[in-house]
């Protein structure tokens, strides 16, 4: 019996999962954005605490950085999905009256996947706060300003700028990791895939469909940054007059 190439895959077939895989990228979109919310106030803080060294939280910070990074995405949706509503039941036993099961399944995801983009995300902020010009902070100083508005001026705009390739990378990370909110019963993207190929089990198809899908995805995000990046980009500064030459 002659076999085809549509019988291993079939180009028609991908192209027609597409639309019903698009319709879902709205909860991907909506799921990735809570995280990257999640993981920007966490990180920042976690950046903050490393970056001036303070006491006990410091070693508490690296500690839980240390946890996030050394464990799966996984494993840690998976604790977040059970654990959480075991964490609330445990408040009820003590005459808290929390109903676990109106919980959202979307809670747990962008919990689970912001706190560990925050272990990133946190890097790329002290990194960027440590680039940061120690002369020009003690220029500043000397010349009257107070800290907020050494913080303002000086050091916020250019941590931001060296801040900004990495926060696209904690995004595109954080969209191509809610993949795995399946885990939680999301019917994001991929897990709608998984839906429509158990009719046919013709899942190649659908898997190239995501391939092409999460690439365009990742391509407008890189755009978009690119446009921010220079909307934030700091001029440089004028060349130094350089003295008269002598006759």
């Amino acid at each position: 019996m002659d076999t085809k190439f549509s019988d291993y895959f079939s180009v028609k077939l991908m192209w027609s999962r597409i639309p019903h895989l698009v319709k879902k990228i709205p909860i991907t979109l909506e799921l990735a954005g809570l995280a990257f919310l999640v993981s920007i106030i966490i990180g920042l803080l976690l950046a903050i605490i490393r970056y001036k060294k303070v006491k006990i939280l410091s070693p508490i910070a690296s500690a839980f950085l240390s946890l996030m990074r050394g464990t799966p995405m996984l494993i840690q949706l998976y604790v977040a999905y059970y654990g959480i509503p075991a964490i609330l039941r445990i408040f009820n036993s003590w005459g808290a009256n929390i109903d676990v099961n109106i919980i959202p399944k979307m809670v747990y995801a962008f919990v689970a996947l912001g706190l560990y983009q925050a272990a990133f995300t946190s890097e790329i902020f002290r990194a960027a706060l440590e680039s940061v010009d120690k002369g020009e902070i003690e220029a500043a100083t000397a010349m009257g300003m107070t800290y907020p508005q050494v913080l303002r001026r000086i050091i916020v705009p250019e941590a931001l700028e060296n801040a900004l390739p990495g926060i696209c990378n904690s995004v595109i990370g954080l969209v191509k990791g809610t993949s795995l909110a399946s885990t939680c019963g999301i019917i994001e993207i991929t897990y709608q895939n998984s839906i429509l190929a158990g009719r046919d089990y013709r899942y190649l198809e659908g898997y190239v469909a995501l391939a092409i899908i999460y690439w365009v995805i990742t391509v407008i995000l890189e755009k978009i940054f690119k446009l921010i990046e220079r909307r934030f980009r700091i001029p440089e500064q004028p060349k130094a007059v350089e003295a008269a030459e002598e006759v």
